[in-house]
């Protein structure tokens, strides 16, 4: 027998039917012999005159998990309700503040958090500060990907190749560097302080967690198309190191600390090539894919919203798929990212171009002020505040320390690094300045979600060697790590930048819409020489008559061998084998009736006019 039930706001009614009998409703108590029968038509009032009826439909409800209340929670409504209201109060003094140097919008969002978090600690009578409570699956899953995704999706891709060499350095190598020097600080410090129930796996995890800067945080304080080159290495520093981070975290879970030498270093350095390498390429996958399938099937003849949803779609799939597969999903969406604006954005419409272009962006942003607000109200936990037991000193006093060891560790490989990649340089404008160096490594001092995420995947669970009141504390001192680096230094590093640097004239467009190909390295062999052009059309002179000579190949990539050649190879192989295959500039499909279409029309229609024209003359 099979038994279907819908639910009513007042009554619930079971409809249930065997093979060899018609449909029928009744109470589901007893055998299909004795069960009791409610006649469509039979109203409460005449139930209620029944007894048998009556505590039938009683047991009935009680036996439901829905009863006499509504689908959904009241707390969670107002949880969202009142996120939801912050954000768009975010949004409006955001608005206000645009042109305010000294903040931005993720300070506005953490300080409006903690105002917020303070409200509900007076309504609750300092019982309670919890709206949401802090989620890594919400956190990983839902809010990091898009930010992520169109920061990849966004980023100038020649300015980002162009200093992957140092983005490597700063985001493997400098993260190795701050992760021991603060795990090995945290230990010396620690134990003289009182902490004796933290393990040496606690302080290997405390340099993980530290190590982490706010990539997110980093979207906000610097501007790519006023400072392209600080942009680039330290927001793709920010998106290896956080990767690196996380792989060093979850390395430490697995570690055997009775066991510990040169194997175990191989096994990690090992571990975190097999990472990085298979995400990346995951992620190139992913984003190739969705370039192929979008070009071969055509969608913008039909529907412009399929292109748009399935690229939406796959990119959150890549993510998901690395994670799925115990790989970095920061890194495999991040290189979607690059590849859909590379390939992808091209194969579709003029209007899902737009579409696509802004909705990221706005995804992206939502998701950012939603961090700030969460982590903001977050830092008021009165449980973890009340659980840490420690005076105001001390949880100064351990901030500090732990602080104390991200200035000092991030400064241990930024100068060396950058001054290591000098002596190497030739040109003097291609070596990194010392202000840059400064800026550098002042940005990359903030703290942010990852760290919190990090700090309560490590110490929420007390385990028995580690006592509530050290775990406890160790997440608050966290917490006041973050707000304070967000706020002070997030403030700071646009007035900072501006005295220190002359930012670059703002562009118009990004790179997902600018249209440089080839004709970039045209013009840079006219810069070294090419001869141009008179309105004659005949070729430019030197002022003693002689015609300007324009200099070999060979002779210029022989001027600029490392950014030139690398781009030119690139470019002819990108062009003669990847993009018949899977479309990008130069390759957008015809859709008839689509604003590309008629463009294509009207230029169809003025070479016809022109090609006449010259014919009739």
């Amino acid at each position: 027998m099979t038994t279907r039930s819908l639910s009513t706001p007042r009554n619930f009614i079971y409809f249930s039917w065997s093979k060899n009998s018609k449909p029928s409703q009744h109470c589901p108590l007893g055998s299909d012999s004795d069960r009791l029968q409610i006649r469509p038509g039979e109203c409460q009032s005449q139930i209620h005159k029944n007894p048998k009826k009556m505590a039938a439909l009683e047991t009935t409800r009680s036996q439901l998990p829905l009863q006499d209340s509504s689908f959904l929670s009241t707390s969670t409504v107002i949880a969202l309700t009142v996120f939801f209201t912050l954000l768009c109060v975010c949004i409006i003094i955001g608005h206000l503040l645009e042109e305010n140097r000294w903040a931005n919008e993720s300070i506005t969002a953490l300080l409006l958090g903690l105002v917020a978090g303070v409200v509900v600690l007076l309504v609750t009578g300092f019982e309670s500060s919890k709206i949401l409570i802090f989620s890594e699956d919400l956190f990983f899953l839902y809010l990091l990907p898009p930010i992520i995704f169109n920061a990849g999706f966004q980023v100038k891709k020649k300015q980002f190749f162009k200093n992957f060499t140092t983005i490597l350095l700063f985001g493997i190598v400098g993260t190795v560097i701050s992760f021991c020097l603060i795990s090995l600080g945290a230990y010396l410090l620690f134990n003289r302080f009182g902490f004796t129930t933290l393990t040496t796996k606690d302080f290997l995890a405390i340099g993980a967690i530290f190590s982490a800067t706010d990539s997110v945080c980093t979207l906000q304080v610097l501007n790519q198309d006023e400072t392209p080159f600080l942009y680039s290495v330290v927001f793709g520093e920010g998106v290896v190191n956080d990767a690196t981070s996380i792989v060093l975290f979850n390395a430490v879970q697995s570690l055997d600390v009775s066991n510990v030498g040169a194997a175990t270093a191989l096994t990690l350095l090992g571990n975190f090539l097999y990472l990085f390498f298979t995400s990346t390429l995951l992620g190139i996958a992913a984003g190739l894919m969705s370039a192929f399938i979008i070009k071969t099937l055509y969608f913008g003849r039909h529907s412009t919203d399929r292109e748009v949803a399935l690229m939406i779609l796959m990119a959150y799939l890549s993510y998901m798929l690395a994670e799925l597969l115990s790989l970095s999903g920061i890194l495999t969406v991040f290189f979607c990212g690059i590849v859909m604006s590379h390939y992808t954005w091209h194969n579709v419409t003029e209007s899902s171009r737009v579409t696509t272009k802004h909705a990221f962006a706005t995804l992206s942003f939502i998701a950012e002020t939603f961090i700030f607000l969460y982590v903001g109200m977050d830092a008021l936990d009165i449980d973890k505040w009340k659980a840490s037991n420690a005076s105001p000193g001390t949880s100064v006093g351990v901030s500090s320390m732990l602080f104390g060891l991200v200035l000092v560790g991030r400064a241990a490989f930024v100068f060396p690094i950058a001054n290591i990649k000098n002596c190497f340089q030739k040109r003097e404008g291609t070596k990194i300045e010392f202000k840059n160096q400064f800026i550098m490594w002042w940005a990359g001092l903030m703290r942010g979600a990852v760290t919190i995420a990090l700090s309560y995947n490590q110490f929420a669970d007390t385990t028995e060697s580690t006592s509530t009141q050290d775990s406890s504390l160790m997440i608050t001192s966290t917490i006041i790590v973050v707000l304070f680096s967000t706020v002070v230094f997030g403030s700071i590093t646009k007035p900072l930048i501006s005295a220190l640097i002359q930012p670059h004239a703002k562009a118009n467009i990004s790179d997902a819409t600018d249209m440089p190909s080839l004709e970039d390295l045209r013009v840079l062999f006219l810069e070294a020489g090419e001869p141009s052009e008179g309105g004659n059309g005949e070729p430019s002179e030197r002022g003693n008559g002689e015609p300007i000579r324009k200099p070999s190949s060979l002779r210029l990539l022989m001027t600029h061998p490392a950014s030139t050649t690398a781009h030119y190879l690139w470019r002819k192989f990108d062009d003669k084998f990847m993009r018949p295959v899977f479309g990008g500039r130069g390759f957008v499909p015809f859709v008839p009736g689509s604003p590309s279409g008629a463009v294509e029309d009207q230029a169809a229609e003025h070479t016809e006019h022109t090609e006449h024209t010259e014919h009739t003359s």
